[in-house]
């Protein structure tokens, strides 16, 4: 990622769990603070105290991947891993809060759930499920550890002027790098090479023994041993092992075996890295207040992006109901129904040799990608920092919108991430 900001700090992020704290930030502005039990519902929806299909509830975690903490729960309870949903994932390596829903659990049995790492914070009937995307955005109490250079966070911080590059962080990527490999596999129709990339790339792979599974199975592509002698712990490669052991060549089906939410992950990354690489040409040319040519957005009332209200900068311009600050400029999330590309996303495209159509995934459907928008250079709120008497510790405090990556800002204030 190219920064904006050249004069940095250096230190360490993620030591522990408790140095990275992420509490949610509903769409009223209410944040679920860590350790913090609610009697009120938040996201109240009208829904009576004693009924309703759903529950809705607010998941404390440590060390949890969300998507794995929501299956766990939903087996407790015998339901699949479709009876949840969340509003968005949050980090592993750290302490959260969130929004989340289960189908036809009563929230007692939800407060009365003991899972290692594992809180319920309230609970609540709800007549609609948590989807993607129903949350403001989130606070963010970071840590950071042998820091050097401690004077440099405030310059930091008036350099910025409040916007950092919004990119994509390396979450969206994945753990092996491969997601955009993957993601790119799947858009082209070859599932059998996007299977084979998830099964055995070894890249970051620390496990011995996933290590020695993977580089066997590239070798003798045999399923339904590998199914035997892959790790208990790789439970999405399980799950594809064990169908292709019966149908060995039916790779598409086999990757929905996967959550839909990972799914789409790795066809996301490559939207992602199309976005992240527009970034990257527009903080090199320096470009970062609009031109007439740009697509933009209105502040919102919390002072994040207005996303429901994207125009030209022309017509932001000739509206004279503006508040007459700068808007946020607004880039392509690339997807099948994109009206237009400008010249950086369709010089990229090219680039890749892809074309927005092929973002229809016919032979996964349901994996389509209608095309978005989103920020380049996203608001930070709420920032303040503190820095104990040796100067080799800091506490960042901030808010991000929804979508928004708090790498991608402490990139900004510490040159070693």
């Amino acid at each position: 990622m190219i920064s904006v900001n050249k004069s940095k700090s250096f230190g360490k992020i993620k030591t522990a769990p408790e140095d990275f704290q992420v509490e949610e930030i509903e769409k009223g502005n209410k944040v679920l603070e860590i350790g913090k039990p609610l009697s009120d519902n938040p996201i109240s929806d009208g829904a009576s105290p004693s009924e309703g299909d759903f529950s809705v509830f607010v998941l404390q975690k440590t060390n949890w991947n969300t998507v794995q903490a929501l299956i766990k729960i939903a087996k407790i309870f015998r339901h699949g891993k479709k009876s949840v949903g969340f509003a968005g994932t949050k980090d592993r390596n750290a302490v959260s809060t969130q929004m989340c829903s289960i189908f036809k659990v009563n929230p007692s049995d939800l407060l009365n759930l003991h899972v290692k790492d594992i809180n319920i914070n309230g609970a609540w009937f709800s007549n609609t499920p948590i989807k993607m995307g129903d949350l403001l955005g989130n606070r963010f109490t970071v840590t950071v550890r042998d820091l050097k250079f401690a004077d440099n966070i405030e310059g930091t911080d008036k350099t910025l002027g409040g916007l950092f590059p919004n990119y994509y962080g390396e979450q969206r990527f994945g753990m092996h790098g491969d997601n955009f490999d993957i993601g790119f596999d799947i858009i082209k129709g070859d599932y059998e090479s996007a299977v084979m990339k998830f099964l055995t790339n070894t890249t970051n792979e620390t496990n011995e023994s996933a290590i020695y599974a993977r580089k066997r199975l590239l070798e003798d592509r045999d399923f339904k041993s590998a199914f035997d002698y892959y790790p208990k712990y790789l439970k999405y490669e399980k799950m594809i092992l064990e169908y292709l052991s019966k149908y060995p060549e039916n790779y598409a089906n086999s990757l929905r075996k996967l959550p839909r939410q990972l799914l789409l992950m790795f066809v996301h990354s490559v939207d992602s890295t199309i976005f992240n690489k527009e970034l990257e040409e527009r903080v090199k040319s320096n470009s970062i207040s609009p031109l007439d040519s740009d697509l933009v957005c209105p502040k919102d009332g919390f002072g994040y992006p207005d996303m429901q209200k994207v125009m030209t900068y022309e017509e932001y311009k000739s509206n004279k109901n503006h508040d007459g600050t700068d808007p946020f400029i607004v880039g392509n999330i690339v997807g099948y129904n994109t009206k237009a590309l400008n010249d950086v996303e369709t010089g990229i495209m090219g680039s890749l040799n892809l074309d927005k159509g092929e973002f229809k995934i016919q032979g996964i459907p349901e994996l389509a990608c209608n095309g978005n928008y989103r920020v380049l250079f996203a608001p930070y709120n709420g920032f303040s920092y503190s820095i104990n008497d040796s100067k080799d510790t800091a506490v960042l405090k901030f808010s991000l919108f929804s979508g928004s990556y708090a790498t991608a800002l402490l990139n900004e204030f510490l040159g070693n991430l």
